[in-house]
């Protein structure tokens, strides 16, 4: 019986053993699961990160630059469609006409409403009956009124030749000792072919429009006028020279402001010696008070740089008075809040909408609660701009602290306890603490009136220059680059103002040439132009 126990025992030791292995095998197998799961976690989260990426490269390249619909965009579908309705048209009314219902014509024709602008020139074309005499033998009809229809016409750009004559006058008394002539005016190009309006015209087409020169020296010739593309770069660099004075007095103008926005964007330029394009910097600064109704006319100014690092906002911003300065988030701006880098430090505002447009870009690939309600809450932001937008400085700051600051009170608290929820990998983490990272600058607004949410202005100043990048390589040096961002301030500034850069640039350049520069430069300011 003891040897029977005995066995028993060591019996029931192995079991106990090989459970025990059992068990050690199935926590191991438990914990390599939990691994693979995590690493599939990770990978899954890795996989949907790079989805994310490839369907953003793909909308940069080949979609809308902006989260916000284009109208226009959204009409260009239709427009064929709408060519063929004119056809159709078309085709009605001369029915309509061959079976003599010509009402039925009139009713089936498209016309715009509203009157044409009262500036445009009108001619009168008068069509009077064949003939006004009475049917019944009275005599001649006696006109009692009329009627008068308007439509736009157009005269291709069409050139014309100022000829210049300066008569000469002597004394036939004197034997002809005593004359007199007027002194010839002062030419851009000296025994030069183009008037002030033709150099401005061609400036505006190239650094306003982006038209290149050599496309417009093919529209010139189709008028029959030869002109080379090196002249017209000729003439614009002169121009640009005059202009210069103008240009450093509005930088001088923006540097005494307070409350700025800045901004850049990539630009191409041609490396000299390589055959290469290399990828530089175009800056942008502006002052845009008309949003609290700032008695400082609006002004932008381009500069040309090699990099977009922190030292080149520093030396960009050095002379200037300092104050608040509204950007986005790229780290190069937050040295001009260092002490220790930036003589006068500037308080840094950071901008909403590039907050904002992380989540609805990760919203368009990944659908996200989160993302929606962040959207929806900004949102709630902006009516309130839209209501305030024109108004004082104190009126603005009053209703931001009655109407905007519950709505970013509530805003940190809810995001901190999503980011709890979320992997600490994860993107949307990631856009979660972009913005709590720069907090104190995101709510700036809340406490100056003065201030806007966002950088769009300085962006709207911005966006044409990539139609450059479509259209032809930004500049072929260093120094056209810089030419380029100067004569982009000039034609930027004028646009800011409401005038019109060809008229502007063309009446300025005759003043200068007249020595206009010799009194107060103030009066050849664009926000001081009449046309």
């Amino acid at each position: 019986m003891a040897s029977s126990g005995a066995i028993s025992a060591a019996r029931v030791a192995d079991l106990e053993r090989q459970l025990a292995v059992a068990e050690a095998a199935r926590t191991s197998a438990e914990a390599a699961r939990a691994e693979a799961e995590s690493r599939l976690a990770t990978s899954e989260e890795a996989r949907a990160r790079l989805e994310r990426m490839i369907a953003q490269l793909r909308r940069d390249k080949f979609g809308a630059t902006s989260e916000k619909s284009d109208p226009d965009q959204q009409h260009l579908p239709f427009e064929d469609v709408e060519v063929a309705e004119g056809r159709l048209a078309e085709a009605s009314d001369a029915a309509a006409k061959a079976t003599g219902n010509e009402k039925t014509a009139a009713r089936t024709s498209r016309r715009n409403k509203g009157h044409l602008p009262p500036h445009l020139e009108r001619v009168e074309q008068v069509i009077e009956p064949d003939s006004i005499l009475c049917p019944c033998g009275c005599g001649e009809m006696v006109k009692v009124g009329e009627d008068r229809s308007e439509r736009l016409d157009v005269i291709p750009a069409r050139f014309r030749v100022l000829v210049t004559v300066r008569p000469k006058y002597v004394c036939r008394s004197c034997d002809g000792a005593s004359h007199v002539q007027a002194p010839a005016p002062e030419w851009l190009v000296p025994r030069g072919l183009p008037t002030e309006a033709l150099v401005a015209h061609t400036m505006v087409s190239k650094f306003g429009d982006y038209l290149p020169f050599y496309r417009q020296a093919d529209i010139y010739r189709r008028q029959g006028i030869d002109l080379d593309r090196s002249m017209l770069a000729n003439w614009s660099g002169r121009a640009a020279q005059l202009l210069d004075p103008i240009i450093d007095h509005m930088i001088t103008s923006l540097k005494r402001s307070g409350h700025l926005q800045m901004d850049e964007t990539t630009v191409p330029v041609l490396a000299p010696g390589t055959g290469t394009v290399r990828k530089d910097y175009l800056w942008a600064i502006l002052r845009d008070q008309r949003g609290w109704g700032g008695t400082d006319p609006p002004v932008v100014v381009f500069h040309h740089s090699r990099s977009r690092s922190g030292k080149v906002a520093r030396d960009l911003l050095k002379g200037f008075a300092g104050g608040t300065l509204m950007v986005d988030g790229h780290t190069g701006y937050d040295s001009l809040a260092d002490p220790k880098q930036t003589a006068r430090p500037w308080d840094i505002a950071y901008c909403w909408t590039h907050w904002r447009r992380r989540f609805v870009k990760f919203g368009q690939d990944t659908p996200s609660p989160i993302c929606e309600e962040m959207v929806a809450r900004i949102a709630q932001l902006y009516a309130v701009e839209k209501e305030i937008r024109g108004k004082a400085p104190d009126a603005r700051k009053a209703a931001r602290q009655t109407l905007s600051k519950p709505i970013v009170d509530a805003l940190r608290p809810w995001l901190e306890a999503r980011l709890q929820e979320l992997p600490s990998a994860s993107d949307l983490a990631r856009h979660i603490r972009y913005g709590l990272k720069r907090w104190d600058g995101l709510t700036r607004f809340l406490s100056d009136g003065r201030l806007e949410m966002d950088t769009n202005g300085v962006e709207n100043a911005i966006r044409p220059i990539p139609l450059t990048r479509k259209n032809a390589l930004f500049a072929g040096s260093d120094d056209g680059a810089e030419t380029w961002a100067r004569i982009a301030s000039l034609i930027g500034t004028c646009r800011l103002n409401g005038v019109h850069p060809d008229a502007y640039i063309a009446a300025t350049l005759r003043k200068i040439l007249d020595q206009h520069m010799t009194r107060d430069i103030e009066d050849l300011m664009p926000w001081t132009f009449a046309e």
